[in-house]
């Protein structure tokens, strides 16, 4: 992303694609990192000049999921979840994530896709996997690449096209996390837990707390609460 927004101030055109072999500064939400294994993952961001207005960034956040999971399954017939607000699963575990940036009115959009993995550092094995581990073969990057970079158009025109309220049905559509899912969402500073209950017209998460309190989540690492 860094790359992708140097390129951004020297007057790229719109739809550049940075990719890295191996980053050894992923980028996360909230400034956490993004394991990055040499050769393993596609971790791309592309450049894009688009007229969305700043309140837009959520969706287009959204747009970006439903991308990544579509070039997915794609590629290796399989279905994703997509957990509110940037993360792709694979059953219960995390194989993408997605980082939205406006950088100087210039749209950088971030994608990690854990690829050909066959093993994650201890403290990642429980939540992350990968195509490879899922699917018990390897993938072609470059074809993931070129699918991803199509889908993302798709999706961007579709929010540009119909707007917002496409994006979000869509999301609500592919998504367990959006309706009636009981979740814990840290929020930094405290830990709240409720049912999902829908999405409003920003993008943004409706949380129906244990208390019967209906709230809005900004922000936040929202995860399945414990039975």
């Amino acid at each position: 992303m860094v790359r992708a927004a140097a390129l951004a101030d020297a007057g790229c055109e719109s739809g550049t694609v940075v990719v890295a072999e191996e980053q050894t500064g992923g980028q996360g939400r909230h400034g956490r990192s993004w394991h990055s294994e040499k050769g393993a993952g596609l971790y791309m961001s592309q450049v894009f000049r688009l007229t969305f207005p700043p309140d837009t960034l959520p969706v287009v956040t959204l747009a970006l999921g439903l991308a990544t999971a579509e070039a997915i399954g794609q590629i290796a017939g399989i279905a994703c979840d997509l957990r509110w607000p940037n993360d792709i699963l694979l059953g219960a575990k995390k194989c993408a994530g997605i980082l939205v940036q406006l950088h100087d009115g210039v749209l950088i959009a971030g994608v990690g896709i854990n690829v050909n993995h066959v093993s994650f550092p201890p403290e990642l094995a429980g939540i992350a996997t990968s195509l490879r581990l899922e699917i018990g073969r390897e993938f072609s990057r470059d074809e993931l690449l070129e699918k991803l970079v199509a889908a993302i158009e798709d999706h961007l025109r579709i929010l540009q096209r119909d707007g917002k309220e496409a994006v979000l049905s869509a999301f609500a559509r592919s998504s367990s996390y959006v309706n009636g899912r009981r979740v814990t969402v840290d929020l930094g500073d405290n830990v709240v837990e409720g049912v999902t209950d829908g999405l409003d017209s920003h993008g943004f998460l409706h949380l129906r707390q244990n208390d019967g309190r209906r709230t809005v989540i900004f922000a936040g690492g929202v995860r399945p609460a414990c039975s």
